[in-house]
């Protein structure tokens, strides 16, 4: 016979509910109600101090998240993922996969797929989704498969990988801890990963073969097209170029790569190439032709000067203005020595004049020039020679130290999983020889840290602990007990996992798993199970988040690009949340034998 819960515990479990309906209304940002639900905890503790206490440890409580060594974790692998994106450390696997993907476009979806799970095994979900996004984009552009039919699985792949390993999500390093401080014992980073990856081979051909079909083909909504630029590219003494003919070089290069100016003859030592492309692809033509969109000695001295002075150079957008002292020149005469010129995108049909499609023609009024410069000279060369900048720079990757960032990441992760140093340790670790080596700078750690993450995983720290000690756990475990009873183990790991994907799918999954871990512990020692196929069961479940756009950030993310609805994660993500919930709960049982 279950009692009522004392005063407090009932108190705890409607902050929680309060806290889990303020998620899913959406009337309020999640950093708010993270905010307010720790004012609460921190309020009610100091005028209405449990028995036994004084009101300053009810502050102690509601803090105790922002120095919890799980946060601390969190930063640390935000910091690690970082530095492998802006080092651009993922770049080969990137340009491998779209090689792939112009071959055969399922097979390219099937290696996306797997590429995705194994990368968020050991890199927080969010930046692989931010890497793998706009190569799914650009690709969908160029006729490839729809980007509305591609999102939605990439997006389930890597929340499957994510719940891999302990380092996967910050919401498996909270469980974990949660556990950890609970008396469990600690769980090593590839503890479960066999688990998920057998549920994985069971969920991955419905992923693949199944969910694209069950969504819209949204590729009439796509975005604005991209800008293309022409460019004058110098052939580099290494350059595979020479001896071939225009066919044989567009068959290099690109698909959307065009030349400007036809080449008559075999491609000789000192000719120069004018093409027009987009960014991405006069970027990727560089690469393959070994040549360079500006004087050698230029691009040379920039890279030199950027070095030394230890700052960043960017991409900017600039539009050529009435009152430019470049009007009439060309690139070649122009005096330019701070900033290298990567390519000029014509004004279309300004004044009724033409232009020739080169970048070595005179520049005219409106023309945009794509600029390569630290941030401070592309300030000056705007305001001294009359250009308006149309939008901010884009940092280029730190591409020397993407070897050393693999590395940080690969030794952080590696010592972890051997037992060597817990986690934290490790992560921490890494993070900060990311900063003493470079690959991510100090100043611009506001870019890798999410604060609404830290707020929302301080917020559920202290929840979970609130339900803990008030009792709300030990009663919620005892009324489930009394349900799940009857049930066999396999039915009881699946009530729980269901339990927990409802709360993450409706509300913040961080909040499930602080408040359904003390529940699953209370409710092992209940029912005389082990705690660990339980904290397992919630760990899994707050993963499960692919039914509605708000269960996760990466569900937002791509919900403008797909030109998603509501309906389409709930067709999609139902029968892979069932599916999954099924496989889980039975290969826990077959572990644990119970």
């Amino acid at each position: 016979m279950v009692g009522f819960p004392t005063v407090h515990a009932l108190a705890s479990i409607l902050i929680a509910a309060g806290m889990f309906y303020g998620f899913a209304s959406g009337r309020a940002r999640v950093e708010i109600i993270s905010l307010i639900t720790i004012g609460v905890i921190a309020l009610g503790l100091y005028f209405f101090p449990m028995p036994g206490t004084a009101p300053s440890d009810g502050l102690v409580l509601a803090f105790s998240g922002f120095g919890h060594h799980a946060l601390i974790t969190i930063c640390a692998l935000m910091i690690l993922g970082r530095g492998l994106v802006v080092t651009g450390a993922l770049d080969p696997a990137a340009r491998a996969l779209n090689w792939v993907w112009q071959t055969n476009q399922q097979l390219g979806l099937l290696i996306t797929l797997i590429i995705a799970l194994c990368m968020s095994m050991i890199i927080n979900d969010t930046p692989v989704l931010v890497l793998l996004l706009p190569i799914l984009v650009q690709l969908a552009h160029k006729g490839g498969m729809p980007a509305s039919k591609t999102l939605i699985p990439v997006n389930a792949a890597i929340l499957i990988g994510g719940m891999a390993t302990t380092i996967g999500t910050s919401t498996n390093l909270l469980v974990v801890s949660i556990a950890t401080d609970l008396g469990m014992r600690p769980i090593g980073v590839f503890h479960f990963t066999e688990i998920v990856l057998v549920a994985a081979l069971i969920a991955l051909p419905y992923i693949w073969l199944v969910v694209p079909r069950l969504l819209p083909d949204n590729s009439r909504e796509a975005g604005p097209e991209l800008r293309r630029y022409c460019a004058t590219f110098r052939l580099g003494t290494e350059t595979s170029a020479y001896g071939k003919s225009q066919a044989m070089l567009a068959a290099m290069l690109p698909a959307d790569i065009r030349f400007d100016t036809p080449i008559e003859e075999l491609v000789k030592p000192g000719m120069r190439l004018n093409l027009s492309g987009s960014q991405d692809s006069l970027e990727e033509a560089a690469r393959r032709l070994n040549a360079t969109p500006a004087p050698g000695w230029l691009m040379a001295r920039l890279r030199q000067e950027a070095q030394a002075r230890n700052i960043d150079l960017a991409r900017t957008e600039m539009t050529i203005a009435p009152d430019s002292r470049l009007i009439g020149l060309t690139l070649q005469n122009a005096g330019l020595e701070d900033v290298a010129i990567l390519g000029v995108r014509p004004a279309r049909g300004f004044l009724n004049q033409t232009r020739d499609p080169s970048a070595e023609a005179p520049l005219r009024e409106g023309d945009i020039l794509l600029v390569l410069a630290t941030t401070e000279n592309a300030q000056a060369f705007a305001q001294r020679d009359g250009l308006l900048i149309l939008e901010g720079g884009t940092e280029l990757p730190r591409s020397n130290k993407a070897p050393l960032a693999l590395a940080i990441m690969v030794g952080s992760v590696g010592m972890a999983s051997l037992g060597l140093m817990p986690i934290a340790i490790s992560a921490l670790g890494g993070a900060v020889l990311m900063f003493v080596t470079g690959c991510v700078k100090f100043e611009r750690v506001g870019r890798a840290l999410s604060a609404q993450v830290i707020v929302l995983v301080a917020a559920s720290i202290a929840l979970g602990k609130l339900v803990l000690v008030t009792g709300a756990a030990e009663w919620l475990g005892e009324l489930l007990a009394l349900i799940l009873q009857f049930l066999p183990a396999a039915g009881v790991l699946g009530a729980i996992m269901l339990f927990v994907t409802v709360l993450t799918n409706f509300a913040s999954n961080a909040t499930a798993a602080a408040v359904g871990t003390p529940i699953a512990f209370s409710l092992a020692q209940s029912l005389g199970l082990p705690p660990e196929p339980l904290v397992l069961a919630v760990l899994f479940g707050c993963n499960l988040c692919y039914a509605t756009p708000i269960a996760y950030q990466t569900n937002m993310m791509i919900m403008a690009e797909g030109d998603y609805a509501f309906k389409d994660y709930v067709r999609t993500g139902l029968p892979l949340v069932a599916l999954m919930i099924v496989t889980l709960s039975t290969l826990l049982v077959f572990r644990y034998n119970l």
